[in-house]
C-alpha cells in the first residue's frame, strides 16, 4: 500500500479569543434526516503558530464526519485516539456516547495540556467524562498496559513522518492483539508518493483496506472536497490478518 500522503479548510468558523495566535475554531455536525434533526457543535482551541498538535489538520474533520455519520454505533464503544492533537474526532465520539481515551506523546506535556483544554471547551471533564493519557509510539511502557479494553482505535494524520511509521504500526499491532475484534480506523493526508506502509503491515501481520469516502459529509450538507482545501485525504481500516470478526463500524 502506497502512502501518497500530501491542510486547511476554512469551512469552519474561526473565532479569535485572544490577541495572540490562539483561536477557537468551531466545527458543526448536523443531520438532514427527515425524522429528528440533530446538531452537534464542537469548539477546538488552536494555536496557529504552535506545534503540529495545536492545529486541526484537514484529516481530523474528515474522520470526525465519518464517525458522526455512524454515531449510533459509538454509544458505549471503548475508543482510543492516537496522536490526538486537538482531539476533534475523539471529542466527537465522546459527545456521541463513547468511552474515549485521548492520547499523545508522553514527553510533550504541553500537547497533553492542550488536549485537556479542548475537552473542557466542550464540557468534557478529563478524568471523569473522558481520559487523557501520554503514550509513546513504539514503546510498550506502563501507560500502554494500563489502557482499558478497546473496541476501536482512531487517528487523524499520524503518518506525517516516515521515521515514525513503524513505531505507529508496532503500537497498533500490539493493541489489536490485546483487543481481539478491535480495528484501527485512520485518515491521512498525501505528502509523498514514495511513502509506504505495505512492508510494515506484512511484517506485523496486519491488513489494511480503504474505506469509501464518497458519502462522508452528506448528512451534514458538507462538500468534503471543498472542506479538504485541495489536499488529498484517504480513510483506511487496519485489522489483524487472522481477525475474522466484523465490527459495527463499516
Amino acid at each position: 500500500m502506497r502512502f501518497h500522503m500530501n491542510g486547511s479548510s476554512d469551512d469552519n468558523e474561526i473565532m479569535a479569543v485572544t490577541a495572540s495566535a490562539e483561536h477557537m475554531r468551531k466545527f458543526v455536525f448536523t443531520s438532514n434526516a427527515e425524522t429528528v434533526a440533530e446538531r452537534l457543535e464542537i469548539k477546538i482551541p488552536e494555536i496557529l503558530q504552535g506545534a503540529y498538535s495545536f492545529y486541526t489538520w484537514p484529516s481530523a474533520p474528515v474522520l470526525a464526519h465519518f464517525l458522526w455519520e455512524r454515531r449510533q454505533t459509538l454509544v458505549c464503544k471503548r475508543i482510543l485516539e492516537l496522536g490526538a492533537g486537538t482531539a476533534l474526532p475523539g471529542i466527537l465520539a465522546a459527545k456521541c456516547g463513547a468511552q474515549v481515551v485521548l492520547s499523545d506523546n508522553c514527553i510533550l506535556p504541553k500537547s497533553l495540556a492542550h488536549i485537556r483544554k479542548s475537552c473542557m471547551a466542550n464540557q468534557l471533564q478529563p478524568g471523569i467524562d473522558i481520559d487523557v493519557v501520554g503514550l509513546s509510539w513504539g514503546l510498550l511502557l506502563n501507560s500502554v498496559f494500563r489502557l482499558p479494553p478497546l473496541d476501536l482505535i482512531i487517528a487523524a494524520d499520524c503518518f506525517y513522518d516516515p521515521t515514525v511509521f513503524e513505531d505507529i504500526i508496532v503500537t497498533v499491532a500490539f493493541l489489536l492483539e490485546r483487543n481481539r475484534g478491535a480495528k484501527f480506523i485512520f485518515t491521512y493526508q498525501e505528502r509523498s508518493a514514495d511513502w509506504s506502509i505495505e512492508a510494515l503491515l506484512k511484517k506485523w501481520k496486519l491488513h489494511a483496506s480503504s474505506i469509501n469516502m464518497d458519502e462522508i459529509g452528506k448528512q451534514s450538507g458538507v462538500d468534503m472536497m471543498e472542506f479538504m482545501g485541495g489536499h488529498t485525504i484517504h480513510l483506511l481500516e487496519i485489522k489483524l490478518i487472522d481477525e475474522e470478526r466484523v465490527g459495527d463500524i463499516d
